[in-house]
């Protein structure tokens, strides 16, 4: 069990023993890899992409087709002062042709343009990966963040029953007057019903875990009391900046992106350029008409030019279109460039300043609990009233929580980082991971 202040310690004691077989952060990272949806669109979005360079690569590649027929006559013919003929036969025909592109530059771009288009949509997948790991820590620390709140309230309201039942005692020996009472009821009224909030959101954060992971009826490993607090190595904001930029995941495919739509401005203005293609072919034709030509077998080879003059404009206003896209695209990447530089720097400088606030949230701690002692010391001797010391009770449960809520911030502000750069990995979970304790644990809501 983590060591809480000697106020939360009653309430943690008294409560039911945690289950087995918690579930740590990198379990539920296991779960979230199999189970969560967003993953497995991007997958499918993969594959699905991946196949634009084979369709691209056929437009260049030899196309055979082959056609059938058989067909039944019926003739009658009537000729100037003979008899009429009839005819009944049956005919089939068989033609089989070859097309290979010999020159068409449109096609080679496309081809060349698949190459960027896959690059980007790997590069989208492997953000997506790393943002689920940023998900799955996220949601899992904010259970955790909940469960700490609910914690808080529960022995917020312990603490103003026995504070309301003591004003009660005073009251009946006539040490206090009855409003004491009423502001020792009205604080207890208003703990109960901060309590209920509270447990309202740690369900809440449950499912959004479950969002993530599917269903999940374990109980979540708590944060340790030991949490090592260090700066981001190398302590150079520039150095993490420069890696972002070189390596973020969001930035190669925007920048991927941005090369396919310059080729899509060749392609389209490969409508003004000729193209000349390949065909062979061979054809048969049987027949059982008794008159005239009977059978015919014949092939040929020949090249196919064509050279566009006019098309309306057609040609002229998509390669504009492809022109503006580009620019669109490139936009696009500054914009990413951008937001991924602020990224970085706000969950660097993030993670400094949560370094100095737990410290500072550790002092606050010490501070607040002299403060409701000698406020307590001051109402046995009639100086201080009975509303000092429920601010003073206040003021120490919030120091507690924002301590605990200060640690997950530092947390997830270290996970930012590593996201900004592309360089969160499973390795870095596990980091964290180990400063989870097992032995003590959040349990699943009871429904």
């Amino acid at each position: 069990m983590r060591k809480l202040i000697p106020s939360l310690i009653a309430v943690l004691l008294c409560g039911p023993l945690t289950p087995a077989g918690a579930e740590d952060l990198l379990q539920i990272y296991d779960l979230a890899v199999v189970n969560d949806p967003s993953l497995r669109k991007a997958e499918q979005t993969l594959f699905a992409e991946r196949e634009v360079k084979p369709q691209a690569r056929a437009l260049l590649l030899p196309n055979l087709s082959a056609s059938g027929s058989v067909t039944q006559n019926w003739v009658s013919a009537k000729t100037r002062g003979l008899a009429t003929r009839t005819d009944d036969y049956a005919s089939s025909g068989l033609s089989a042709v070859v097309n290979q592109s010999v020159y068409n530059h449109g096609n080679w771009m496309t081809l060349k343009q698949s190459d960027d288009l896959i690059a980007q949509a790997e590069a989208q997948y492997k953000d997506t990966e790393i943002e689920l790991m940023v998900r799955t820590t996220d949601a899992y620390f904010n259970v955790l963040r909940a469960a700490d709140a609910v914690t808080v309230q529960q022995s917020f309201v312990a603490a103003n029953e026995r504070q309301l039942e003591q004003s009660k005692q005073r009251f009946e020996v006539g040490l206090v007057a009855i409003t004491d009472v009423n502001e020792s009821q009205a604080a207890y009224d208003r703990s109960r019903a901060s309590l209920i909030t509270a447990k309202t959101e740690l369900d809440n954060a449950w499912e959004a875990l479950r969002v993530i992971v599917g269903p999940l009826d374990v109980p979540l490993a708590r944060l340790g009391d030991k949490l090592p607090l260090a700066p981001p190595q190398p302590n150079d904001i520039d150095a993490w900046s420069e890696t972002a930029l070189r390596r973020n995941y969001g930035i190669i495919a925007a920048s991927a992106a941005a090369e396919a739509a310059k080729k899509g401005i060749a392609i389209q203005r490969s409508g003004f350029y000729p193209t000349l293609g390949l065909q062979a072919g061979y054809d048969l034709s049987r027949s059982d008409q008794q008159v005239g030509v009977i059978d015919s077998d014949g092939g040929y080879v020949g090249l196919t030019l064509n050279v566009p003059i006019f098309q309306g404009g057609a040609v002229a206003s998509r390669t504009r279109q492809a022109g503006y896209q580009f620019r669109a695209a490139q936009d696009q990447l500054d914009a990413t460039r951008r937001n991924v530089d602020k990224q970085v720097k706000d969950a660097f400088r993030g993670v400094l300043s949560s370094i100095e606030d737990v410290k500072a949230r550790q002092a606050a701690i010490v501070s607040a609990r002299s403060a409701l002692e000698s406020t307590q010391a001051g109402l046995e001797v009639g100086t201080r009233t009975q509303v000092d010391v429920l601010n003073a009770q206040r003021n120490l449960f919030q120091a507690e929580f924002d301590y605990l809520n200060a640690r997950y911030t530092y947390i997830l502000n270290g996970v930012k980082l590593h996201q900004a750069t592309s360089t969160l990995t499973r390795d870095v979970l596990a980091k964290g991971n180990a400063w989870l304790d097992p032995a003590d644990t959040v349990p699943p809501p009871a429904y």
